[in-house]
């Protein structure tokens, strides 16, 4: 560069997929409200929530297997909005894989190269690259009846990456493997993804799934996006109870609102004072009762009466292999049984089923919200 040339930053990265006020209706009732969405090149975004939350509408909106009732879509910057599916240069992985019974894995995986008119020794050059990626180097002439879950899977995987999309959708890839298998294939999917660098929107109601692999989570309820943002984030600072409910264990217990400063509030469970976000509070008058949502890791167990401690009794323990989830009675915090996850296996012996414990919780990583039906 030449001396006293001006330092250009780097550009933003350009989205990749851009939904804008995206609203689908069937008859009377709306699948996705308004939903707007913007994707970085090369992010890997996960669609989060439960059973007919509206993420595999999404994703279908954005392939183009439905039409919208309303708002824009982009794919790398170009109006795909009326674009039929077969024009939008995307992959897709479905559920079930969609593979062909008749044919072998070569012609599965080549098919979409095909019928895009490719020469045939390109197809099979792309189709030999797609095998070694997904590790299944010679099983070109296999039928999909001759080979396992976890190995269809790859063969779909492949199939959508052959044809070189702009944006890979993947709808419940993994619902029909096993623990372990799913496990494997989540790891080999992200270094895949990460080692292409394909823009991936991956849809799925696992909360394990999402946290572990996503560049960022949408964590969607009723049709609508509730929180965009970093799985730490969307952990650790959840927007909304929803969120905060939905994704990972939590305990729900009562609380107070004390005062407020700048971007913090004090609340107080069973007098003891904590530090809370005060965004989601700034409705609620100081003093009120609110709900304090506490992560079974952020609570620690001490002999009970110890100063800074509530009172509660363990009813249960569950060995979880690596931890131990200890379940406390205290009815003045929380309706239901208080959970406590603790390391190591010595938790069993030391914290007793009927014993007296006091609960101490952690000064960081506490969310409150308004209690449910609360005008506030």
């Amino acid at each position: 560069m030449p001396a006293g040339s001006p330092v250009i930053e780097d550009a933003p990265r350009r989205a990749a997929v851009q939904l804008d006020g995206v609203t689908k209706k069937f008859g009377g009732s709306v699948a996705l409200h308004e939903a707007w969405l913007k994707i970085p090149s090369g992010e890997f975004m996960t669609l989060l929530g439960p059973s007919g939350c509206g993420k595999t509408t999404l994703l279908n909106l954005v392939a183009g297997f439905l039409d919208t009732d309303g708002g824009e879509i982009f794919i790398d910057g170009t109006l795909v909005t009326e674009t039929p599916a077969h024009k939008r240069e995307i992959g897709i992985v479905f559920q079930n894989y969609a593979l062909f019974p008749h044919m072998d894995v070569a012609k599965n995986i080549g098919y979409g190269l095909r019928m895009r008119g490719v020469p045939k020794a390109e197809i099979a050059r792309r189709v030999e690259q797609a095998l070694a990626l997904v590790k299944l180097t010679g099983y070109a002439d296999r039928r999909p009846r001759q080979l396992s879950g976890g190995q269809q899977q790859r063969v779909a995987l492949a199939r959508a990456l052959v044809i070189r999309p702009k944006v890979l959708l993947l709808d419940e890839p993994f619902s029909a493997l096993d623990k372990n298998l799913r496990g494997s294939m989540q790891v080999e999917l992200k270094e895949i993804q990460r080692e292409l660098g394909v823009t991936t929107i991956f849809v799925t109601h696992d909360q394990g799934e999402a946290l572990s692999m996503s560049d960022r989570i949408a964590v969607m309820s009723a049709g609508r996006i509730r929180q965009i943002a970093t799985p730490d984030e969307i952990y650790r600072r959840p927007a909304d109870r929803f969120v905060a409910s939905f994704v990972g264990d939590v305990n729900v217990l009562k609380a107070r609102l004390g005062s407020r400063q700048s971007s913090e509030a004090v609340a107080t469970v069973g007098g003891i004072p904590v530090i809370v976000p005060a965004g989601p509070l700034n409705d609620v008058a100081s003093g009120a009762a609110i709900d304090l949502f506490v992560r079974p890791e952020h609570i620690q167990l001490a002999p009970a009466g110890e100063a800074g401690t509530l009172r509660g009794t363990v009813s249960t323990h569950i060995f979880q292999g690596g931890h131990v989830d200890v379940y406390v009675e205290a009815p003045a915090l929380s309706r239901d049984r208080i959970l406590v996850r603790l390391p190591g296996v010595d938790a069993i012996t030391r914290w007793p089923v009927g014993g007296q414990v006091g609960l101490r919780f952690g000064t960081t990583d506490l969310t409150a919200f308004p209690v449910e039906g609360d005008p506030a």
